[in-house]
């Protein structure tokens, strides 16, 4: 028996679905009456450049707001987070949810007006967990467990051995060690979408310049000047290119919050990066005076401080729980960012479909209480005034993260007596020093790449590649490996807890805030996603009123 796209979204969600026909698909949707500018151009901030545009390479939202404008995937999703058909018109699921096959439509093209086929799902498939090409979320196909994905990943076995296949040029099948009821959600993320194999052995690691890049998506590549602007075109070859509105939209690379603001001010970007807050100096004096243009939202999302725990002390639970306690979260998310931000203790924020967030212990001790109890553990560790703990602190660059840097050092320094060196890094030096594990404490935030507990958590499994705390449990991997194989909800939840217990006990990283996404955009910009929880902002979706 085969249960249908909707009947396997059920058991993953508990959450109300809207009955979608299976051909339908959100596209810039412009209400009656409402007048469209003669220019439909949109200019985007978009935080650090991007270290690549490959989709199986990409790492941060930097370059995956971009890719999804250029690619698009199996499935995709609406205003409200919801999965729907992309590149896929349907799919289902079998009786064990460990076969799901992808019926894809015929009308999907490559911006050189080539076919999009079940081939070019195969081969990005392959590419992600190819160890040749080392993606940084070669990790993402171990979640779910395709089949073969962890022995290609440890070069125990060849790409083609990966569990997918094309079974005709429009029918592509995934097939997982263990049932996975929510398996579709995870095909939003840029790891999964499609690649153009001429064009990648044509031009080799240049494949992504502008002029080479050939994708699938609404836009095209237009332009690509470092630092200064990325620029995307309408593709006359996307399938459903007779909705999209916008003809062009710019990526501008500003790492400061503040220089973000005065062009903004100054009409230079319609729409600023979110992915940090708005400067909380300018945040009120903001709401007063262009209310209609502050756009704040939920998001599932943790901003979080990662130990090394492979490097002494910080391979000391103790010490690691001592700093984590020391850290004022309710004034960091009051005072320092300020729009909305929740102080969180638990890694999964609790805005996520079917979590319930476990009553954690320290959680309940009031500031005054958790510093006392942290001086006791750090002086276990062996740590006093007479030999002060040493940390380096790790950020990348931005005011907000420069901000709550400099809070937690004096929060750590008048609690403990510790002596915080600060480090400051461009986004791409940022991610090798993380990588490559040449830090102390760093700096992290975490965005969903889909709405489901595991989302958050298994960012710190063992085999996570993006588990720069090097933080390894294997009672945690068992729970998380068991809790995604359970369809019935209230189970799933319950194990999601005990992970989060573990979490709470070993501390390998401390959770500051929940985000949310506060950014500016100009009034006159329609189809905006307030709801969506994962920040997708589709250029496809958008538009420009007259003004």
């Amino acid at each position: 028996m085969k249960k249908t796209l909707l009947t396997s979204l059920i058991l993953a969600t508990s959450a109300t679905l809207a009955a979608l026909p299976l051909t339908a698909t959100l596209a810039a949707e412009v209400p009656a009456g409402v007048k469209l500018a003669k220019v439909q151009e949109l200019v985007r901030g978009n935080g650090a450049e991007p270290a690549s545009l490959d989709p199986q390479k990409i790492e941060g939202s930097p370059g995956s707001r971009i890719a999804k404008d250029l690619f698009e995937g199996l499935v995709s999703q609406d205003a409200n987070g919801n999965i729907i058909p992309a590149v896929a018109e349907s799919w289902e699921a079998s009786s064990d949810n460990k076969v799901f096959t992808f019926k894809l439509r015929k009308d999907a093209r490559w911006s050189n007006g080539e076919p999009v086929t079940a081939h070019d799902f195969v081969y990005a498939f392959q590419r992600a967990v190819d160890p040749k090409l080392a993606s940084p979320y070669a990790w993402y196909m171990q979640i779910p467990g395709i089949v073969n994905a962890d022995a290609i990943i440890d070069g125990k076995k060849t790409p083609d051995a990966l569990g997918v296949a094309a079974l005709d040029d429009h029918t592509f099948q995934v097939t997982l060690n263990k049932s996975i009821p929510f398996f579709a959600k995870l095909l939003a993320h840029q790891t999964t979408f499609p690649a153009p194999r001429k064009t990648i052995q044509k031009y080799g690691e240049t494949w992504t310049k502008p002029g080479h890049m050939v994708s699938n998506g609404a836009y095209v590549l237009k332009s690509w000047v470092v630092n200064e602007r990325i620029v995307l075109e309408r593709n006359t070859q996307y399938w459903n290119n007779a909705k999209t509105v916008l003809d062009k939209v710019s990526y501008l690379p500003i790492e400061s919050e503040n220089s973000e603001l005065s062009r903004y001010r100054a009409g230079e970007v319609e729409m600023t990066n979110g992915s940090t807050p708005i400067p909380l100096e300018h945040f009120k004096k903001l709401q007063k005076e262009i209310p209609d243009e502050i756009r704040v939202s939920p998001q599932i999302g943790t901003y979080y401080y990662e130990f090394n725990n492979r490097r002494a002390p910080f391979s000391d639970a103790r010490v690691r729980k001592a700093l984590s306690y020391t850290i004022n979260r309710e004034a960091i998310a009051n005072f320092i960012v300020g729009q909305g931000e929740k102080p969180t203790y638990s890694f999964t924020p609790d805005n996520v479909n079917s979590f319930v967030k476990p009553d954690l212990n320290w959680e309940n001790l009031s500031y005054d209480q958790r510093v006392e109890s942290a001086r006791t553990l750090l002086s276990e560790a062996g740590y006093d005034k007479s030999n002060p703990l040493e940390v380096t602190m790790l950020y990348n660059t931005s005011d907000a993260h420069k901000k709550v840097a400099i809070a937690i050092a004096q929060m750590w320094k008048k609690a403990l007596g510790v002596k915080v060196t600060l480090e400051n890094q461009e986004w791409k030096t940022f991610l090798d020093t993380r990588r490559e594990g040449r830090f102390d404490v760093s700096r992290a935030g975490w965005i969903g790449d889909y709405n489901e507990a595991s989302t958050m958590l298994s960012l710190l499994m063992t085999e996570n590649g993006n588990n720069y705390a090097r933080w390894s449990n294997s009672e945690y991997d068992n729970l998380l490996n068991k809790a995604m194989t359970v369809a019935d909800e209230s189970h799933r939840a319950e194990l999601y807890q005990l992970a989060e217990q573990l979490i709470a006990e070993e501390m390998p990283v401390a959770p500051v805030y929940q985000y949310v996404t506060g950014r500016l955009v100009k009034s006159y910009v329609g189809g905006y996603p307030m709801n969506n929880p994962e920040d997708n902002v589709l250029a496809k979706d958008l538009y420009i009123m007259a003004h």
